[in-house]
């Protein structure tokens, strides 16, 4: 794989040192033909071809979604960010008082709140402690012996240390004793490896804007189908329902997939955007992605060590991903990061450290560069 041809498919890397793919990814030219396809579809032909083109899109897209999850194409919605596909099975599911959910404090609140949102119903979030960025998996399997426990809510990635659940021994955990496991999966699809059925994920959700490098407003929601009848679409309309195009006759029977939660017009822009993503992530491939993502990532490591700076993230076998959190001695996180930007390299501060997302198209100089600017 020739990752230095990748460089041609972002020209971001003329202007930037772009190190924020854990934030908002700069799109890729493939991205931006998907989105002129679109428009000039749009603009030359309207709806006049929307089976032929439009739904045939969305339709190819999901197929590829789920081929990059290890899903089936009915397990597959789309949604508008990770927030909704979260979202959905929090309102979803059919929760009695006294029911607990799982969660930990390293979380980015869109993996928060809508299970704090559950208090008036009865069901309690209990928060596990992180340790220097990390979820011990005894932790875990200690909270799951609660009978009460119900569901399992978790991220792949850790947002601000960057550290990587162990995805697989988590969902054998949540089949052990019964319980559900959904997973916030934006901070390592389309870098990482996934597959939901080999984890023993029920639900997932993923916006595309952050290591697919797609555009923000459209992601995916995975709902296994052995755990479909366990969410109810709290908002039904008309694509949420069989025949979704008989106008003329009101019903409720739902479409038989993930599709019921797609439940109005869809954004066809943003599928477009994603499918062209998904596309490239796929040619490339996703184990490859993770090898040059992850020795990316050791290189800045070392780099920046090398001049003094604190390595936060958990870097141990299993635990590495693309997120690399450090500190410079006697400086704010924030002046760092600005001081950074400030040449042109970007990175963010989060959770008390100076946060830095390499892709597979960065190149060893720009972290060097970077490394420097220390």
């Amino acid at each position: 794989m020739s990752w230095e041809r990748t460089r041609s498919f972002f020209p971001v890397t003329r202007e930037l040192v772009y190190l924020n793919h854990a934030g908002v990814a700069p799109i890729s030219t493939r991205v931006q033909e998907a989105l002129a396809r679109y428009a000039g579809e749009a603009v030359g032909f309207g709806a006049f071809r929307y089976d032929a083109v439009l739904d045939a899109e969305i339709e190819r897209v999901r197929g590829r979604a789920a081929q990059l999850l290890g899903a089936q194409n009915e397990e597959i919605a789309f949604v508008k960010n990770t927030t909704e596909g979260l979202g959905l099975v929090a309102a979803g599911l059919d929760w009695r008082r006294g029911d607990r959910v799982v969660t930990c404090d390293l979380e980015y609140p869109s993996n928060v709140y809508p299970w704090w949102s559950l208090r008036e119903r009865g069901v309690e979030t209990v928060m596990l402690r992180g340790s220097d960025g990390r979820l011990p998996l005894e932790h875990v399997e200690e909270a799951l012996r609660d009978p009460a426990v119900r569901l399992l809510a978790l991220s792949s990635v850790e947002f601000g240390s960057g550290f990587r659940q162990d995805l697989p021994a988590l969902g054998q955990l949540c089949r052990e004793r019964g319980v559900l496991f959904c997973v916030d999966a934006i901070q390592s699809l389309g870098c990482l490896p996934l597959d939901v059925e080999a984890c023993g994920v029920d639900f997932l959700a993923a916006d595309g804007h952050k290591w697919l490098l797609s555009v923000e407003g459209c992601g995916v929601f995975f709902c296994a189908r052995r755990a479909l009848e366990r969410v109810q679409p709290r908002v039904v309309g008309w694509r949420s329902v069989e025949n979704p195009t008989d106008f003329d006759r009101y019903h409720m029977t739902l479409r038989p997939g993930a599709v019921r939660f797609e439940e109005g017009t869809p954004n066809l822009p943003g599928i477009f955007a994603l499918g062209a993503a998904i596309d490239l992530v796929l040619e490339l491939g996703v184990d490859a992605i993770a090898e040059r993502v992850l020795g990316l990532a050791d290189r800045l490591a070392e780099a920046i060590e090398a001049r003094g700076a604190v390595v936060r993230s958990p870097r141990g076998p299993g635990e590495r991903s693309g997120i690399v959190s450090f500190t410079v001695r006697d400086e704010d996180p924030r002046h760092t990061a600005a001081r950074l930007r400030a040449r042109g390299i970007f990175v963010v501060a989060r959770r008390g450290g100076v946060r830095a997302s390499p892709h597979f198209y960065n190149r060893e100089d720009e972290l060097e560069a970077l490394a420097a600017a220390l």
